[in-house]
């Protein structure tokens, strides 16, 4: 064993280890006996399959064994329950502290699997559950695979985290299944908030050779593998175009990187010139490739960001700050809604489909009634068309979502959430009414982007049972839900809060009742200090560029697009009225809003003529580099007053907000350790927000 390794076994001393244990297995059909190697760590589901060193070991001691063995007519590999693997178990590489270290890991990951492919009887991957990063990656090494259909997740998630696929995934994928298909898993996917592809899509993209039903899944799987090895069946894959099609595939992922990220994370380019040499080299040229990658990226800040940040989502998410004993928290057995707007039919779906509990509309009128209720239903008829549900399920949604003029229909809820106009008046008006319909014990929740919890209960005769539960926009892909506890918010209140949000399947922060508590006012802050520079006199295009080298989702006038120039003023007025000194109001977006313009944009992605002279403004313009320093040095000052003022537990939730609430980038960590990295914390606030923590975070 190689030094390196042996540094790298202690490394990873907290390892827990996959073991891959064998055993011998008659084929049907006299096609002989076949070692079976399962992977299994020892605990359920909830711990998946990971490969440290010592996974990796014990994977090769199996290989190495069948390898031996003359009396076999092949190797097949699956998972314990559920699960075949997830990849590379990355909890000691924060710790490894040189690049030989971190090129021995990527290199033994390949030293091990590659021997799946040249064994001289045929492998076969059964993948019986989720299959991420190097546990594909495991597969794609063994000559054939078959898949559950009841597999959940397929995915190649490295570069959301700052990695590549580095054990074989940017070489054989892509001459598995083409460049264009390989991509969508290697660079699309992550990119698009880390989504995974089902069973039957693997299949169906040519991952995996033969499919079948999960009750017997190993059992049919081995029958078809003896068919295999008799000759009975033969696999034929298309032929994979290395040429025009390739290239085309890889200049459109070029052109997606750039677009989305703007050169600020390495790992996805990295990642994209890796496919676009696979088509050219040998196996052994694109192994060595992705240990150089991976030995890289393993030494960059971005993986140490990104492992930070998924950290938070995988482990603080699950237990939040400050939640109250969840033995507290009342049952939900119904839900009122208040409005039928677009927010409120958002909600209505998500309450039906997660607690499966009848929920309630009302509005003002029929018409605003009846609207929203179809666009529930609506939206049920597109998941049943995607699949997503089945005819019994959307028909029992439908029967759950309905509508009333009157909020006497709230009588026997459990929880209201108001999701009305953004003014403290209405709100409380509305508050009033479902007071005086419910239960004492009801639950009344505000879906308030901004306004002051407290304020909105003070004139209710139980106040202790109002609580904030802001969602973001698209609820449905957004998983932050902010949770704010108002000066006389119970712990029921709070304790119901989480568990509703719990079921609800989303990320709950509790905040303090401040002034748009984290996201909203962070984001206001930071689009403000860009539109600031448009009022001093820079090209409106030229400031919105500025922040590119963060990688965000959107650039700062998209977003104002999508949250609307009337929402964003109405957010900037409130936050002026509290903080006068760091929060300005933008005259220009007053006149944008006063003009009666939705859009910034137009239909071509360029400024709209008639906003972009509504833009006009000073004769002092700010450089890309000057408006960047501007904006993160105002966000490091506040963030560190709102941690003063308690506005949440630590620095880490106010990044799982940006992270799960405005999709800010893994590779930045949310934003402390960006400012912490970049400096910018000391230069503002004389210290840094981690302080303690390893400098690349």
């Amino acid at each position: 064993m190689s030094t390196a390794i042996e540094q790298a076994q202690e490394l990873f001393s907290d390892e827990v280890v996959t073991k891959a244990i064998s055993r011998d297995v008659e084929l049907p059909y006299g096609a002989g006996t076949a070692v079976l190697i399962t992977l299994d760590n020892g605990h359920d589901h909830t711990r998946p399959n990971t490969f440290g060193p010592g996974g990796l070991l014990s994977l090769d001691a199996a290989i190495e064994a069948a390898r031996e063995r003359t009396d076999i007519v092949a190797v097949a590999v699956t998972g314990k329950p559920f699960i075949f693997a997830v990849g590379a178990d990355l909890s000691g590489v924060p710790a490894i502290q040189t690049r030989e270290q971190a090129h021995a890991i990527g290199k033994l990951g390949h030293d091990v699997f590659r021997k799946l492919g040249e064994l001289d009887v045929p492998t076969f991957a059964l993948v019986n559950g989720a299959a991420m990063g190097g546990g594909l990656e495991l597969a794609l090494h063994c000559t054939y695979r078959t898949i559950s259909s009841g597999v959940p997740a397929v995915a190649l998630p490295e570069t959301f985290l700052g990695l590549v696929p580095g054990w074989g995934g940017t070489y054989l994928l892509p001459n598995l299944i083409g460049a264009e298909k390989a991509l969508k898993l290697i660079i699309d996917n992550p990119l698009a908030q880390n989504k995974m592809t089902k069973g039957a899509k693997a299949f169906e993209l040519g991952i995996a050779d033969a499919m079948f039903e999960p009750a017997d899944f190993v059992e049919e799987s081995l029958r078809w593998a003896a068919r295999v090895v008799k000759g009975e069946v033969t696999v034929e894959r298309p032929e994979v175009d290395r040429g025009e099609a390739w290239d085309q595939a890889v200049n459109m992922a070029r052109f997606t990187v750039e677009g989305k990220l703007h050169g600020a994370a390495p790992a996805p380019v990295r990642a994209v010139e890796l496919v676009a040499e696979a088509g050219n080299r040998t196996r052994d040229e694109g192994f060595a490739a992705e240990d150089e990658a991976l030995a890289d990226l393993i030494m960059s800040e971005e993986l140490k960001a990104g492992l930070y940040a998924f950290d938070l989502v995988q482990k603080r998410a699950k237990r939040p700050a400050g939640a109250p004993d969840t033995s507290l928290a009342r049952k939900v057995t119904k839900v009122g809604v208040v409005g039928a707007g677009l927010m409120a039919g958002q909600l209505a779906l998500l309450f039906a489909r997660r607690l499966d509990v009848p929920v309630v509309l009302t509005d003002l009128d029929q018409e605003r009634l009846d609207r929203g209720v179809d666009y529930v239903h609506g939206e049920v008829d597109k998941l049943l068309g995607k699949g997503r549900i089945d005819n019994d399920k959307a028909n029992r949604l439908k029967a759950l979502v309905t509508g009333s003029l009157t909020k006497d229909a709230f009588s026997d809820a459990d929880f209201v959430i108001e999701a009305v106009f953004e003014k403290m008046e209405v709100k409380k008006q509305v508050f009033a009414e479902v007071e005086a319909v419910v239960s004492p014990e009801a639950i009344l929740a505000t879906n308030t982007s901004s306004l002051s919890v407290t304020e909105m209960a003070s004139e209710l005769r139980h106040p202790e049972r109002v609580v904030g539960f802001h969602f973001f926009n698209p609820v449905a892909v957004l998983p932050l839900l902010e949770i704010v506890r108002g000066e006389k918010t119970d712990e029921a209140a709070l304790a119901t809060a989480f568990a509703t949000a719990k079921k609800l399947k989303k990320t709950a922060v509790l905040c303090k009742d401040a002034p748009a508590f984290v996201v909203n006012r962070l984001l206001t802050l930071f689009m403000g200090e860009v539109l600031g520079a448009v009022g001093e006199g820079t090209e409106p295009e030229v400031a919105d560029r500025a922040v590119a080298p963060l990688g965000l989702p959107m650039s700062p006038l998209m977003l104002l697009q999508l949250v609307g120039p009337a929402v964003a003023l109405h957010v900037s007025e409130t936050l002026h009225e509290a903080f006068p000194d760091r929060f300005a109001v933008s005259e220009q977006l007053a006149e944008i809003v006063r003009a009666g313009k939705t859009a910034i944009f137009a239909p071509d992605f360029t400024i709209d003529p008639e906003v972009r002279e509504l833009f006009v403004g000073g004769d002092n313009p700010s450089e890309e580099s000057q408006i960047l320093d501007r904006a993160l040095r105002a966000l490091a000052r506040e963030i560190r007053i709102m941690l003063d003022e308690g506005v949440v537990a630590e620095a880490a939730d106010i990044d799982l907000c940006l992270i799960a609430g405005a999709g800010w980038p893994f590779h930045t960590g949310g934003i402390t350790p960006y400012l912490d990295r970049s400096g910018v914390s000391e230069a503002v606030n004389g210290k840094r927000f981690h302080e303690g923590a390893p400098k690349a975070l």
